[in-house]
């Protein structure tokens, strides 16, 4: 009897050591629910977030003693020492408004968590919660409300684009997912679509070089793709929208855990356009047509002291057409009915591993894949991309004041395709040769702390390109905070890009002009000194946050694309001269005490070249689509009694110079333009929410003659005395913004937090 009493109590003692329990709660600042807080346990993986209604729930916790912390933009980090013994805990936590506004961790600027008011290198932060202002099915959409970065269409028939950085065209902005330069070359046309909202924690916009830390292609600025580890996601979420246009657009994701230390997430986007319009009667369609699918998964590997242990694997498969209305499949890369058809087929694979011993040292590593086959009228396109790319640093603090970074990287890159961007230079037996290339390169960093308000940082990198040899990149940044409500950052940064064709400009695969590379082209360099001054202030009616920049950019040896000395051709060729990006930037942030939030920002841009022309005179350039002027703004008002949240959001943006062909028609520059958009968000209970709205309320739609002769895509008749007496061709390169007009838009967002 007293062995079965010592058995009874020995699997009592077993029960409750496995049994666990929850912590649950509601956090709000002033009678307001904060929305997406990061809510977890210091020292462990235990961690989650607040839906809208500033509700959370952590689950699985063993008995002990534990720290709960909250963090969130625009308030103070909350602390506070719980117990749990024998059940399950509930708070209703109150937070407080703080001058912090930013103090959220961002990794970009440096390869290392940091508040972004510590950081010396001016960043900023964009949530899923701003995107959500204007829901969008493509990330590349959702910029079009960031200030000082626009969505610029590359393309008046397909639709693809690029994104500009401060006035800098698209190649000159590296886009990263996780820190890894998966997207870039050839992909960075599209590697913005298809990446699943509901995986992205933030995202984080550095402007200007970054090619310190980051290496090729970050010349103009950066854009880091933070996604969420699964940890942190929610059990299961699905938001699903549709337009009047006929757009439909589905994001599903899912969260699961095989084992007690491994977990994984697993997100679907699909978007499908298939509805034929156009508006402006130019009979070819105003938007592309698309079905996209895009699958994300996330697995995460909990290790002992918090070690990183994590790999990403993603697909996308693309089909896109835009064109003549009565085009099919079966006119694809035809002369007689002109459409443009792309197929895209890419897959990529990211990873982290912290290694096993006391110092810090990461390790990464991304692999992307990217094939094309694409049909431009009668004009083929078929392009492979791969990308590997591997780091290793070392993070390393001594005497509390050198927090030091060194580390070594290397990049391999291949791309061939069928144009004269493969092609030798041989003008008599041209061959295609494929571009090949590996980057090593080594880092090192420093940032110092010289006292509570000042800190330094200094960077150099040194790269060797197997084709242009060593490269040097350093960079110096200064932050100094007077006081909790000011900071001051003054930063000097270089950039290099490597050169690849295809990215300079989409217009030189469309067929419409002859492509000439009148040179070997030898790699960019850019120089860049940044100002920049934020201020928080505490007012009556509420919170506000300024954020103000003057930037200037030189460039040397910078590839501008030559429309104008020959309206059929393309030339491409090192400036022979140098090119000048300057402005200024400002964002202000009201967080009233009324439920209402506004944000308002502007960038005034000069970018122009200094060029070299015929008599040897060095004669100033502007750039082409390139805006002097341009503005974002929103306004959130919460009616909290019934749960209605109403989003306006827009965008305006002065007149551009646009490419023009002999004796054009056609204005040299564009209108001055806006696209406004209104949303009405109805949150239920247990995580259902259902909205929607308006986009483009002033259908805003660019001028019908944007596709020069539209009627002849394939110049067949171009000469005709009588109706072509100009000898015009078919050129759809004046294009510089959307020909999607009004539409309406419904959708419902599910969240299950468990």
């Amino acid at each position: 009897m007293r062995f079965i009493s010592i058995l009874l109590l020995f699997l009592l003692w077993g029960v409750v050591n496995a049994q666990t329990y929850k912590v649950s709660g509601v956090i709000s600042c002033n009678n307001k629910p904060v929305e997406f807080a990061n809510v977890g346990l210091q020292g462990t993986t235990i961690g989650s977030s607040t839906n809208e209604k500033g509700s959370f729930s952590l689950s699985g916790i063993k008995s002990g003693n534990y720290v709960l912390q909250v963090s969130a933009i625009g308030f103070k980090n909350f602390k506070k020492s719980i117990e749990i013994k024998d059940k399950d805990l509930s708070f209703e936590i109150t937070m407080e408004s703080s001058t912090e506004q930013l103090n959220e961790v961002v990794i970009t600027g440096t390869l290392k968590e940091v508040s972004i008011l510590e950081s010396a290198v001016p960043i900023e932060v964009y949530t899923p919660t701003y995107f959500r202002k204007n829901p969008t099915p493509a990330l590349f959409e959702s910029l079009q409300i960031v200030n000082g970065v626009r969505p610029q269409i590359n393309c008046s028939v397909c639709n693809t684009g690029d994104v500009h950085i401060n006035g800098m065209e698209g190649p000159y902005t590296m886009v990263t997912i996780d820190g890894m330069p998966v997207i870039g070359g050839l992909a960075s046309v599209y590697g913005l679509n298809g990446i699943p909202n509901s995986m992205i924690e933030q995202m984080e916009v550095v402007k200007g070089p970054a090619s310190t830390l980051f290496g090729s292609e970050a010349v103009g600025g950066l854009i880091n793709v933070i996604t969420k580890t699964p940890e942190k996601a929610p059990n299961f979420s699905f938001d699903v929208f549709g337009t009047s246009w006929g757009e439909i657009n589905s994001d599903v994701s899912a969260k699961f855990k095989p084992t007690q230390k491994l977990s994984s997430m697993l997100g679907i986007n699909y978007f499908n356009y298939s509805i034929p319009i156009d508006n402006n009667g130019d009979n070819f369609t105003d938007a592309t047509l698309q079905d996209r699918v895009s699958v994300f998964n996330k697995w995460s590997l909990q290790r002992n002291e918090n070690r990183q242990a994590s790999i990403a694997l993603r697909y996308i498969y693309e089909d896109r057409w835009g064109g003549e209305m009565q085009w099919t499949p079966e006119y694809r890369g035809g002369d007689s009915i002109y459409g443009e058809s792309i197929y895209t087929n890419r897959y990529e694979v990211i990873g982290k591993y912290q290694l096993p011993v006391k110092e810090k040292i990461m390790t990464s590593f991304s692999y992307s894949n990217h094939h094309q086959d694409s049909r431009y009228g009668n004009t083929s396109y078929i392009a492979q991309q791969n990308i590997m790319f591997g780091q290793l640093f070392w993070d390393k603090t001594l005497f509390d004041v050198h927090n030091l970074l060194l580390g070594t990287a290397l990049r391999y890159n291949y791309y061939d395709d069928n144009t004269p961007a493969t092609q030798s230079l041989d003008s008599i037996f041209p061959k295609n040769k494929a571009e090949e290339y590996i980057l090593p390169g080594i880092f090192i960093q420093d940032e110092m702390s010289i006292n509570e308000k000042n800190k330094l940082l200094l960077g150099l990198r040194y790269d060797n390109d197997t084709r242009h040899g060593h490269i040097f990149t350093p960079r110096t940044n200064y932050k100094w905070s007077p006081n909790d409500n000011n900071i001051i950052r003054l930063s000097f940064g270089t950039g290099y890009r490597v050169v690849n064709l295809f990215t300079e400009d989409h217009a030189a695969t469309t067929g419409a002009r002859d492509v000439i590379v009148a040179e070997k082209l030898n790699p960019e360099q850019s120089y860049n000194v940044n100002l920049n001054y934020q201020k928080f202030i505490n007012t009556s009616f509420g919170f506000i946050n300024f954020d103000g920049a003057l930037f200037y950019t030189y460039f040397t040896n910078k590839i501008a694309p030559d429309y104008e000395t020959n309206s059929n051709q393309i030339i491409y060729e090192n400036l022979k001269g140098y090119a000048v990006s300057r402005g200024g930037s400002f964002n202000m942030a009201f967080n009233f005490s009324v439920p209402l939030n506004v944000k308002i920002g502007a960038t005034f841009l000069d970018v122009y070249l200094m060029e070299e022309n015929e008599s040897g005179i060095i004669e100033r350039q502007e750039q082409l689509l390139t805006e002097k002027v341009s503005g974002t703004y929103s306004a959130t008002y919460h009616f909290q009694k019934q749960n209605i949240k109403v989003d306006y959001s827009g965008n305006l943006y002065g007149p551009m110079k646009l490419p023009l062909v002999e004796n054009d028609f056609r204005p040299e520059y564009s209108n001055w333009y806006s696209v406004q958009n209104i949303q009405v968000t109805k949150t239920f209970k247990k995580g259902w929410e259902v909205y929607g709205g308006i986009k483009n309320l002033l259908n805003f739609t660019p001028p019908a003659y944007s596709i020069l002769r539209p009627e002849d895509p394939f110049d067949k008749n171009v000469n005709d005395p009588i109706n072509n007496p100009k000898g015009y061709t078919f050129d759809p390169t004046y294009v510089y913004a959307s020909n999607q007009g009004i539409r309406g838009f419904i959708g419902v967002r599910y969240t299950f937090l468990k």
